[in-house]
Order: structure tokens, then C-alpha cells, then sequence
């Protein structure tokens, strides 16, 4: 484990904290005596999981069920914390889809758009802010290895995370001696329940998975350490470095591929 440099009453918001990496990181969090605010639209998975890092690690858990979707979210969740010193803002929420950009629903196209990118940003700058005047805090923006190649089927959802992976590295660099770090955690494929929902079970079958608790760690330690960008797993870390190596033509084609029914 590697431990908290943060006072104990600080909080670590936590976006899409119910299910999958966010679990794991906010049990890892809570084990490091965080105390912690869960976001999620799912308010009874939410609170199971607030009763079991209360019991288990004797923090405070604080529950906001709010859809990320909803251009106004971020702001009412700031509003609503005014009071709590965070500390630690991981922005783990999002999702993904599997289909022809042209053939599916514009809107779950902008819905992903809103969940991954805006709400994201919206986020970091308002909580960025008090951060930067106590010069101290710490960013987690979760990314993807998606973000290092283009990915046709499931084109907005790769586009998102290439977004956060460049917001992330640019923001890390204007915030350099602030006191306050920024880091992307890009994990590949996962054992959650993300592919599923985004109908890319073919995709996963065809791709080496880890352990949702492993990626968490991997990303917790190196979050901690302020590093800017952590890729858990070797095969993880050599396919980032073809993406960002090859021709985009050549990147785009495998992917392609590798999504094929």
C-alpha cells in the first residue's frame, strides 16, 4: 500500500465510485483513513458501499447519487461541499460504446461526451481552485490506453479518452509547483462491468484483462507518488507505446478489427 501523505480529515471525492477501478480505489482510499463523498447514479449500490467502508475502515462517507450527464451536476456537487475540505478529486466516471457513429443515437454520443470530457473538466476547475489556495491537493483523472490510437465502433468513446489523457499531461505541467498534482491513470482492458454495457464483450474476449483491485493499485501508488501518467500492466504499457508510435492508419485498422463481430 502506498500511504497518504494527507491529513486524515481530508475527503477524496470519488466520481462513479460504486462499481469497477472507482470501487477499488475508494476502498483503498478508506484504507488509507480518506474520508470519502461516492458519486454514482445508482444510489442503493452507493450506499451499500458506504456502510462497508464505515464499518470496515471507521471513515466518514458521504453519498451524492447525481447523473454526470446533466450539464448542471458538477456545480451542485461543488455547492454541496463547500464545507468538507477535499482533498483528493478522482474523476472516474464514464462510459463507452460499441456501434457505428453514424447509426447510433446522437445523443448517447453526446451523453458520453458530457459524462467523460465536460463533466470531468467541469469538475477539476471548480475543485481545483481551493486547492491551489491551500497548495495542496491531488487529481486523478481516469483515462484509458484508449486515448493513444483512434477507434472506429466505438469512436467517441476513444476520442473522450484521448481528451482526458491531453487535459490531464497539459494540466499536470500548468499546475508544476503548486502543490497540487495531476495524474491520468490509463488502464486497458478490465474485468468490470464496462464492457458489457458498452456491448464490447468481443473486443475484451480478444484482449489480455486485469483485475479491476490491480489496476486500482497500480494507479493508487503512482497517484500518490504525483506521478502524471501511470499505465498498470506490461502488455498495457507496450500497446500505449505502439498507439503513440505508429501511423494512425495503421492503429485505426487494428482496432477495427480487434471490434469486429
Amino acid at each position: 500500500m502506498c500511504r497518504n501523505s494527507l491529513a486524515m480529515k481530508n475527503w477524496a471525492l470519488i466520481t462513479g465510485g460504486s462499481a469497477g477501478i472507482g470501487y477499488e480505489l475508494a476502498k483503498l482510499f478508506a484504507a488509507d483513513h480518506f474520508n470519502l463523498v461516492l458519486v454514482a447514479r445508482n444510489e442503493a449500490r452507493l450506499k451499500q458501499v458506504a456502510e462497508e467502508l464505515r464499518a470496515k475502515h471507521g471513515i466518514a462517507v458521504k453519498l451524492l447519487a447525481r447523473d454526470l450527464s446533466v450539464a448542471g451536476a458538477p456545480a451542485q456537487i461543488f455547492e454541496e461541499l463547500r464545507d468538507a475540505q477535499v482533498s483528493v478529486l478522482v474523476n472516474n466516471a464514464g462510459f463507452g460504446w460499441h456501434g457505428s457513429f453514424v447509426e447510433d443515437n446522437l445523443q448517447r454520443s453526446l451523453d458520453m461526451m458530457h459524462v467523460n470530457m465536460d463533466s470531468l473538466v467541469a469538475l477539476t476547475h471548480l475543485f481545483a481552485q481551493p486547492m491551489l489556495a491551500r497548495r495542496e491537493g491531488r487529481i486523478l483523472n481516469v483515462a484509458s490506453t484508449a486515448a493513444f490510437q483512434p477507434g472506429p465502433t466505438a469512436a467517441i468513446y476513444f476520442a473522450t479518452k484521448a481528451f482526458v489523457y491531453s487535459f490531464s499531461c497539459a494540466l499536470a505541467e500548468e499546475l508544476a509547483g503548486t502543490g497540487v498534482t495531476v495524474t491520468a491513470l490509463c488502464p486497458g482492458s478490465t474485468r468490470t462491468e464496462f464492457h458489457e454495457r458498452a456491448r464490447m464483450q468481443r473486443f475484451s474476449n480478444k484482449m489480455p484483462m486485469m483485475d479491476a483491485d490491480v489496476v486500482a493499485e497500480t494507479g493508487y501508488c503512482g497517484f500518490m507518488k504525483g506521478k502524471r501518467v501511470v499505465i498498470p500492466g506490461v502488455v498495457n504499457k507496450l500497446t500505449a507505446a505502439l498507439g503513440k508510435g505508429l501511423p494512425e492508419r495503421a492503429t485505426s485498422s487494428v482496432v477495427r478489427k480487434l471490434y469486429k463481430d
